[in-house]
C-alpha cells in the first residue's frame, strides 16, 4: 500500500476517520433538533462522499450546478436539489433530462426564471418542485420581502407542472437570527394567504451548530463541514484537529532565516482566503504561515521557533477548502500515513 511519502507534490489529502467523524457530528445534531439534513456537494464535489453522507442519514444531496447534478445521478445519487436560478434553453432541457431521472427541486427568485421553468415543465402528472429563494441578509439572490415571496409563490402554484415547495435561503454567516425572523414572516405570510409550506431549507457550515429547536428551518445544507478549514476554524465550526483536508507540498527553497517557500502556490492553495490575513498554515510547524501566493509559489513566514529544511514535505491547512478542491484532479484518501484509495474529483469543472 502506498504511504503519503510515495505520493508527489502539491496533492490534497483527506483524512478519512476526520472527514467520517464531521459527517457523524453533524448528523446525530440536525437528528437531535429535527433538522433534516441535506448536504452540499460542492466542498468534495465526490459521490463516494455524498453517499456516505446519505448513508448517515441525510435525506438528499444539494448541488450548485445542473453539471455537478448530473455526475451525482450518474453515480446513483436519487434526490437533488439545486439552489439556483437555472436559465436558458440547453439549460433548461439538461434539467429537465435530470427531473426524469431522480427526485428533483430547484429554487426561483423572479418571474423570468419561472417562466421559463413553466414553459419546461408541463406535465401536471410530475411537476417540478420549486422553491422561492429568499434573502436574508447575505445580499446575494433571493426576493426582498415576504409580500414579493407570496407573490412569487402563487405563481408557482398556478403553474401545471411546477409545485410550490417552500422557502429556501443561504444566510449571511453570524447573521442566522435575522435570517430566522425574515423566513418566520414570510412563512406567516404564506399562511394567511392559504398556501403551505412545509418545506424551509436554509445553509451555511458557519452557523451549523447554533441551530434552534425552535427554529422555522426544516431543512439544513451545510458543505464545508465534512473538511473544515481555517476559515470555519475561526468560525468556532471545528478546530484544526477535526480538518479533514490538506494539501500536501514540498519546501523548495529557503531564502532566509524566516522564510520557506513552498511548490504550492494559488493554483493549489487558492487566493480566497474569505477574509483571513494569510493563506494557510502548516499542520504540526506552529509559528509557520503562508503569508503569500504567486501562481506556482507559497510564502511562508517563520515565526517564534519554526523551523522548516529544503526537500521537506509539510502539509498545509488552506483557509478555504472548497475553492482548493476544485483545483486539482484527484484527491487520495488517507489514514494516518498511508494512501486507502486515489479517487478523481468527479464533479469538478462541471458547468451549466
Amino acid at each position: 500500500m502506498l504511504s503519503i511519502d510515495d505520493l508527489d507534490t502539491p496533492a490534497i489529502l483527506i483524512d478519512v476517520d476526520r472527514a467520517e467523524a464531521n459527517i457523524a457530528r453533524a448528523q446525530a445534531h440536525a437528528n437531535r433538533h429535527g433538522l433534516k439534513l441535506r448536504p452540499h456537494i460542492k466542498t468534495h464535489k465526490l459521490p463516494y462522499w455524498a453517499k456516505k453522507q446519505i448513508a448517515a442519514g441525510a435525506v438528499g444531496i444539494t448541488c450548485q450546478k445542473i453539471g455537478e447534478a448530473e455526475v451525482m445521478a450518474d453515480a446513483g445519487l436519487t434526490d437533488i436539489f439545486l439552489p439556483y436560478n437555472i436559465l436558458g434553453r440547453a439549460k433548461l432541457e439538461r434539467l429537465k433530462a435530470l427531473h426524469g431521472r431522480v427526485t428533483l427541486s430547484v429554487t426561483s427568485d423572479s418571474m423570468d426564471t419561472l417562466n421559463g421553468l413553466d414553459a419546461t415543465f408541463t406535465d401536471p402528472g410530475q411537476p417540478l418542485q420549486v422553491l422561492v429563494e429568499c434573502d436574508t441578509g447575505m445580499g446575494r439572490c433571493g426576493v426582498q420581502s415576504a409580500s414579493e415571496a407570496v407573490a412569487l409563490a402563487r405563481e408557482i402554484d398556478k403553474a401545471k407542472g411546477l409545485a410550490f415547495g417552500g422557502l429556501m435561503t443561504y444566510p449571511a454567516a453570524g447573521r442566522a437570527a435575522e435570517a430566522e425572523t425574515r423566513l418566520a414572516d414570510a412563512r406567516q405570510a404564506l399562511a394567511a394567504s392559504g398556501l403551505a409550506c412545509q418545506r424551509i431549507s436554509s445553509g451555511g457550515t458557519p452557523d451549523m451548530w447554533r441551530s434552534s429547536e425552535v427554529s422555522v428551518v426544516t431543512e439544513y445544507r451545510p458543505g464545508t463541514y465534512i473538511y473544515l478549514d481555517r476559515y470555519q476554524v475561526a468560525k468556532g465550526v471545528g478546530s484544526l484537529d477535526d480538518c479533514a483536508l490538506t494539501v500536501l507540498s514540498t519546501v523548495v527553497s529557503h531564502p532566509t532565516p524566516t522564510r520557506a517557500i513552498l511548490d504550492a502556490g494559488s493554483k493549489a492553495l487558492s487566493s480566497d482566503t474569505l477574509g483571513l490575513a494569510d493563506f494557510g498554515e502548516l499542520l504540526g510547524v506552529p509559528g509557520a504561515t503562508v503569508t503569500s501566493l504567486s501562481e506556482e509559489h507559497g510564502n511562508v513566514t517563520l515565526y517564534g521557533d519554526a523551523r522548516l529544511r529544503i526537500g521537506e514535505r509539510v502539509r498545509v491547512v488552506p483557509d478555504h477548502c472548497c475553492v482548493v478542491t476544485n483545483l486539482f484532479d484527484e484527491v487520495h484518501l488517507i489514514a494516518g500515513e498511508r494512501v486507502l484509495e486515489t479517487l478523481p474529483v468527479a464533479a469538478r469543472g462541471r458547468m451549466g
